[in-house]
């Protein structure tokens, strides 16, 4: 009655709603009558103190109506929730006095006796000894009965008025059980593997080769995330059980750094060189400050073995692309590092190179060590601007010292650069920048750098993109 009335006070208000113009009567659109019926419950799951209002309603002999309302839940939930985690209470099985079977009203066995000639169904056999069916203590399809207010709602017999004379098989809804038998279920099914044998069989055929390739799960997740049917993090967890034929050390991050103790003492004769004068990381960031638009790239040299290599690496870094460049210097010098500058000036122009390398961080190392050389042509033309970190602090510049982890995948630190030379760099820096980076939301260097970048840069160092599953950076990529 008070639901009926309930309702048709909600029309009534509608009603009189749809007369926005005196005398004239809009009529109700079907978006209207959604709204009415609309509910939205809370989506969460049950929590112990919710569970206990559970168990106390139905104690109380509260529907599962009831109940839903006073936890902002759908009656369904409700009902699920005992139906699933009740616990049934086995009675004393007592063989002597068993009780009738519960398919005694449809059953039609007969001749499960040693009695000849008997035609009759067997259950009309009785036993007036035990007043039961005779055939219920050898019958092989007997079926204990069970209480019909457990076979539908509520499904338990917590508010039951028989429950101390009734001989049935009960069940009932209690609280703390429920709650540990859900968070059971919630930890076992975040355990093991959750994908058919077929499946893990596929996805091994893809990881496992781009992996032994030195590829990293980002970069094979970048181009192949539509077809792995689960995260990053299960495909760590499926490496590291053994599901995979790739393992734990084919991972590139899956081993143990060793930390090398910070310098604290600084040498005062070094920050007093003349070349830092007014090129100081803190006129660096002065100069940022007063143009924040100005792109940055930064600048650095890689060395082989100290008694087995004569040439090394000049890096140059993009920090807006992540674009990375790798020269062979024939020795670690400055008339070396001056030859790259002249030459990448003489082939891409003034006006190009200027744009490209507006703003130049490095450190202290004796191969930067003349910034007016570097900062200028040969015809005294000034080109870039030439930036120094403090002594000691590499972390200044630490994207492309971090970026360097790419070239020792390949030539690992102490293995000799001599025998390397301009295209084994080209090769190299193709196959670094073309992996996809978590940073730049999946994109790879390459792509990036050909928005942002003048692309005759890249036509003169012949910078090409493999393809994705031709990534490889691993020794085997420049084995001698």
């Amino acid at each position: 009655m008070i639901h009926h009335l309930n309702s048709c006070l909600t029309i009534l208000v509608l009603h009189v709603s749809w007369y926005d113009v005196p005398g004239k009567w809009i009529p109700p659109s079907k978006e209207d009558f959604l709204c009415i019926r609309k509910k939205t419950y809370d989506q969460k799951h049950l929590t112990t103190s919710q569970r206990i209002h559970i168990e106390k309603g139905l104690n109380d002999g509260l529907s599962f109506a009831a109940i839903a309302r006073k936890l902002d839940k759908h009656p369904s939930t409700i009902a699920k929730e005992v139906k699933k985690y009740r616990t049934f209470q086995k009675r004393e099985v007592d063989p002597r006095h068993p009780l009738r079977c519960g398919r005694f009203k449809d059953c039609s066995l007969r001749f499960l006796c040693d009695k000849p000639n008997c035609v009759k169904v067997c259950k009309y056999c009785y036993s007036n000894k035990e007043r039961i069916p005779a055939c219920t203590a050898f019958c092989p399809e007997y079926l204990e009965p069970q209480c019909e207010a457990i076979c539908k709602a509520p499904y338990v017999c917590n508010h039951c008025t028989r429950q101390r004379t009734c001989n049935k098989s009960k069940a009932f809804y209690i609280a703390q059980n429920a709650d540990k038998s859900s968070q059971d279920l919630l930890v076992s099914c975040r355990q093991g593997i959750n994908q058919a044998p077929v499946d893990i069989a596929l996805l091994d055929d893809l990881i496992s080769p781009l992996l032994l390739q030195g590829q990293s799960l980002a970069h094979i997740y970048a181009f192949h995330g539509h077809e792995i049917p689960c995260s990053r993090k299960t495909l760590y967890n499926y490496i590291d059980q053994g599901v995979f034929t790739a393992r734990n050390i084919d991972l590139r991050r899956k081993v143990s750094y060793k930390c090398k103790p910070r310098k604290t003492v600084t040498r005062v004769s070094l920050s007093a060189k003349e070349f830092r004068i007014g090129r100081t990381y803190e006129d660096f960031q002065k100069f940022i400050q007063t143009y924040p638009d100005i792109p940055i790239v930064e600048l650095d040299t890689v060395e082989g073995g100290r008694d087995n290599s004569t040439q090394a690496f000049l890096t140059i870094f993009f920090r807006n692309c992540s674009l990375m460049l790798i020269f062979v210097l024939q020795e670690k010098s400055q008339e070396q590092v001056i030859k790259v500058f002249d030459y990448l000036t003489q082939k891409l122009g003034i006006k190009v190179f200027q744009e490209l390398f507006p703003v130049i961080l490095t450190d202290n190392g004796v191969e930067f060590q003349f910034p007016g050389r570097l900062e200028c042509d040969k015809n005294g033309e000034i080109r870039t601007r030439i930036f120094y970190c403090n002594p000691n602090s590499s972390w200044q510049k630490g994207r492309i010292e971090k970026n360097h982890e790419y070239i020792r995948y390949v030539i690992p630190k102490g293995q000799s650069l001599d025998s390397y030379k301009q295209r084994d760099a080209c090769i190299l820096m193709n196959h670094i920048n073309s992996e996809a980076r978590d940073s730049l939301n999946g994109c790879t260097p390459f792509r990036l750098s050909k928005m942002l970048l003048n692309n005759k840069l890249h036509r003169l160092l012949c910078l090409q993109e493999i393809s994705a599953d031709e990534v490889s950076l691993k020794p085997s990529l420049l084995k001698k």
